[in-house]
């Protein structure tokens, strides 16, 4: 194996900052799901309900070695103070409020589903099968939240969070409310509210689809091996970032410490999502009028076609091992704690980067089956795409940069990362 002593001795002196999560998390929940799948396929489950026990496949592995291999639970980020039970008599006023402060909250989300006409639209995915889960849900959601508030909240050092605040001023308290801690909390479980509806509406389909399909052709076809690959790769992504969003537990130290309070963050993510997508057909910031994909114009080049359909895995593995990275932790616009492991040891948004290149390769739309005119203004409106990322990766970073520990990670990233390298290279040529 290839050694070079001066990037050795370089890592021991300027070593990389600790991760928040260890690798073994998410491991044990792609090998949970992987499980699954090749269960699903030979008994031919290739159903929603199927889809979410993929969810669930991929979500308890990672709980179990959270728990019992990283005892996360101990961690002091955690709030929790397991030494000390403080007497349910002393809490009980403190988690009645808190219970309160989070009912609301829930009503008010439920309303926004239930006025919403977009949240019940079959051209959306399957937005109402989304609902369906959470009217599934939430009786036992109300009833599990009154003895397990009443339970956590005798162990945290500090359970006056934002729900409680939140509670306190609906009750009309007349103690100091911290309108900063509410806004935080409503924040936290509007990117709950909004992105855990999508991701439960994409959940069944793509699964569906990478399940009952027949692979008895695949290996014959560099093409459908690729995009085989490449359909597995974003179940994964799918299935973990479900998983993120329904895990935010104190104990398990996956919960939200801070929600993006930046306006402009919010705009920049939103629009790469329904209903607010700026990049679907029709849309402004659509790249593909007149275009097609790499196939069309690769074809009769099959070691090409080869060549770029194992970049476009690479690209697309990278994209879902950045997914993968966070175990159970993955949510965009908030801080659930800071990763310095795998892609994020090379980048500070590998997901970004090689979802943009992907879009820029298997699209090529600088090429228009309509003419030259197309191709400018595909490639351009694809420029302004891959802005829009930048922008995000911008004000997550404003985000971030408020924890110490973020600071850390970036500042060590900007001397060893490999593509701060890369582009310091390329100033210096």
């Amino acid at each position: 194996m290839f050694h070079d002593p001066e990037l050795a001795n370089l890592a021991k002196a300027d070593p990389r900052p600790r991760s928040a999560v260890s690798a073994g998390v998410g491991f044990a929940g792609l090998v949970g799901m992987t499980g699954w799948i090749v269960a699903a396929h030979l008994l031919g489950l290739d159903g929603p309900y199927a889809a979410l026990i993929n969810v669930l496949a991929c979500a308890l592995p990672m709980v179990l070695w959270s728990l019992l291999v990283d005892k996360v639970h101990r961690n002091p980020s955690t709030g929790i103070d397991w030494q000390v039970v403080r007497p349910w008599r002393e809490t009980l006023d403190l988690s009645v409020t808190k219970l309160a402060g989070l009912w609301l909250t829930w009503g008010g989300i439920a309303a926004i589903y239930a006025l919403g006409r977009f949240w019940w639209e079959t051209r959306y995915a399957n937005f109402p099968f989304a609902m369906w889960c959470f009217s599934v849900a939430a009786p036992a959601l109300f009833l599990l939240s009154i003895p397990y508030v009443l339970w956590l909240d005798r162990r945290l050092v500090q359970p006056r969070d934002g729900a409680w605040h939140l509670g306190a001023w609906l009750m009309g308290s007349s103690d100091a409310i911290d309108k900063d801690a509410i806004w935080n909390h409503l924040r936290s479980w509007t990117v709950k509210g909004f992105f855990l509806a999508f991701m439960l509406s994409i959940v069944p389909p793509g699964f569906g689809e990478f399940v009952s399909a027949d692979y008895s052709q695949v290996w014959r076809d560099p093409v459908a091996l690729a995009n085989t690959c490449i359909t597995f790769m974003f179940l994964v992504d799918v299935a973990f970032a479900t998983a993120g969003y329904i895990l935010t537990f104190r104990p398990l130290d996956s919960h939200i410490r801070t929600a993006n309070p930046y306006a402009g963050a919010w705009a920049a993510a939103l629009i790469c999502y329904p209903p607010f997508v700026l990049m679907a057909d029709g849309g402004p910031l659509d790249y593909h009028q007149g275009s097609a994909d790499w196939t069309y114009w690769y074809a009769g080049h099959p070691w090409l076609l080869g060549a770029i359909g194992v970049v476009l895995v690479g690209l697309t593995a990278i994209y879902a091992w950045a997914t993968v990275a966070f175990g159970m932790r993955f949510s965009n616009l908030t801080h659930r704690g800071v990763l310095t492991h795998g892609p994020y040891a090379w980048s500070r948004h590998p997901a970004y980067l090689s979802k943009n290149l992907f879009w820029w390769l298997s699209t090529l739309p600088f090429l228009a089956t309509t003419g030259w005119v197309d191709g400018i203004r595909n490639g351009a409106v694809m420029a302004c795409v891959s802005g829009v990322y930048y922008w995000r990766a911008r004000t997550e970073e404003k985000h971030l940069g408020a924890d110490p520990a973020y600071r850390d990670y970036s500042d060590w990233m900007a001397r060893n990362g490999a593509v701060s390298r890369f582009f310091r290279w390329v100033l210096r040529k």
